[in-house]
């Protein structure tokens, strides 16, 4: 595993299950558990996303003013997490 990318995201299952699993915040906590699940179950997927997207020259369209999506597209790899965060 490269902890360049993957290592932030080892927390937001974590912080996604305890989320999921308190219970003073219902509504909070309806709105955490399918995305707890959903990254538990593709954990092996999103980190292979994110190793692979290491080590690559990514050109973000300038250096001191880049393109918005080409860099939003290069600091967000992994599809599939991209897919799950943005039902929240």
């Amino acid at each position: 595993m490269n902890w360049t990318l993957a290592e932030p995201f080892l927390s937001c299952p974590v912080l996604g299950q305890a989320l999921a699993r308190q219970t003073n915040d219902l509504e909070l906590q309806a709105r955490f558990k399918p995305v707890a699940e959903q990254m538990a179950a593709n954990e092996e997927k999103i980190i292979q996303e994110l190793n692979d997207a290491q080590g690559q020259p990514v050109d973000i369209g300038g250096y001191y003013h880049p393109n918005q999506e080409m860099a939003a597209s290069a600091m967000r790899p992994s599809g599939t997490l991209n897919a799950i965060v943005d039902t929240l």
